[in-house]
C-alpha cells in the first residue's frame, strides 16, 4: 500500500460517523465531497490525495461520493461540488468550495493542523496523566514559549501549579481562558482549597470546610441542607465541588440529581 493510499479512504453515509466524526478526535479529517461527473472534482481530487501523501498521516482524507451518499452531503449543506470540509475533535471547523490550486490546498491544510504549541501541550498532558509532573510542567512551559496564548498549555500548567498551591500563578494563567471548563476547574480547585482556612459559623461554612479537607460526601450533604438558608451560595459551592471532582466521580451525577430536585 502506498503512503497516499494509507491516508486516503472512501466513506459512506453508514460509516461517516465512525471514520470522520470519531476519527477526527485523534487527528484532523478532511472530507472531499465529489462526484464522478464533475470536472472540477477531477482536478481537485488528485491534489488533495497528493497533499495527503506528502503530509504522511498528519490528516486523513475522506472522499465521499455525493451521488451515492446524499444523506451526509445534505447534512453538510453541500450545494455545489467539490466541497471540502475539515473536522477536528468531532466537529466541522472550516472548509472551501471549488477546485483550489495546490498552493491554496496546502495553506488550507496548514490552517487545520495542530500548531507546534498544541502538539507540545498534547505531549505534556500525556506526561501529566502518567504522573511525570516535572516533565509535564516543563513541556507546558515550552508550549507557552511557542505560543503564549495557547489555551491547553496555559490550563495544563495552571493545573500543576494549583495542585501544589501556587494559586496566584495558576489564576493568572487561566484567567484569559475563562469560561473554558478546564480553566473553571482550576479556579474551583483554588476556591475549594481556600475553604480549609476560612472562618466557620454558618451551616454552609461548616460544609465547605468539610469539602475543603476532602470529605466530599459530608460536605455535599451539608451544602444540600444549607440550600434552605442560602440557596445561591450553597448551589455555587456545590458546583465548585462538582468541577473539582469531575463528571467521572460517581458522587457528581448523584448530587447533581439531588441539587436539581431541590431547586426545581
Amino acid at each position: 500500500m502506498s503512503t497516499t493510499q494509507q491516508h486516503v479512504v472512501e466513506v459512506t453515509d453508514s460509516d461517516f460517523e465512525e471514520v470522520v466524526i470519531e476519527g477526527s478526535k485523534s487527528r484532523p479529517v478532511i472530507v472531499d465531497l465529489w462526484a464522478e461527473w464533475s470536472g472540477p472534482c477531477k482536478t481537485l481530487g488528485p491534489i488533495l490525495e497528493k497533499v495527503a501523501g506528502e503530509r504522511d498521516g498528519a490528516f486523513l482524507l475522506a472522499k465521499l461520493d455525493v451521488d451515492s451518499n446524499p444523506g451526509i452531503a445534505s447534512a453538510l449543506g453541500a450545494q455545489s461540488i467539490p466541497t471540502v470540509v475539515a473536522f477536528r475533535d468531532g466537529e466541522p471547523v472550516t472548509g472551501f468550495v471549488g477546485a483550489y490550486p495546490e498552493t491554496e490546498v496546502n495553506r488550507f491544510v496548514d490552517s487545520i493542523l495542530p500548531s507546534e504549541a498544541e502538539v507540545i501541550a498534547e505531549g505534556a498532558k500525556a506526561q501529566e496523566e502518567a504522573g511525570d509532573l516535572e516533565q509535564a510542567e516543563q513541556r507546558y512551559r515550552d508550549g507557552l514559549a511557542a505560543d503564549p496564548d495557547n489555551k491547553d498549555a496555559a490550563i495544563g500548567l495552571a493545573r500543576i501549579l494549583a495542585e501544589r498551591g501556587e494559586d496566584d500563578a495558576a489564576h493568572d494563567l487561566v484567567r484569559p481562558h475563562l469560561p473554558d471548563p478546564g480553566a473553571e476547574r482550576v479556579e474551583a480547585v483554588i476556591r475549594v482549597r481556600s475553604w480549609r482556612t476560612q472562618p466557620h459559623g454558618s451551616m454552609l461554612d461548616e460544609a465547605k470546610a468539610l469539602a475543603g479537607h476532602g470529605r466530599w460526601r459530608d460536605g455535599l450533604d451539608g451544602m444540600m441542607e444549607a440550600l434552605t438558608d442560602d440557596r445561591d451560595a450553597a448551589r455555587a459551592a456545590m458546583l465548585d465541588v462538582f468541577a473539582v471532582l469531575g463528571d467521572e466521580d460517581p458522587l457528581v451525577p448523584d448530587y447533581r440529581r439531588k441539587l436539581t430536585n431541590a431547586l426545581f
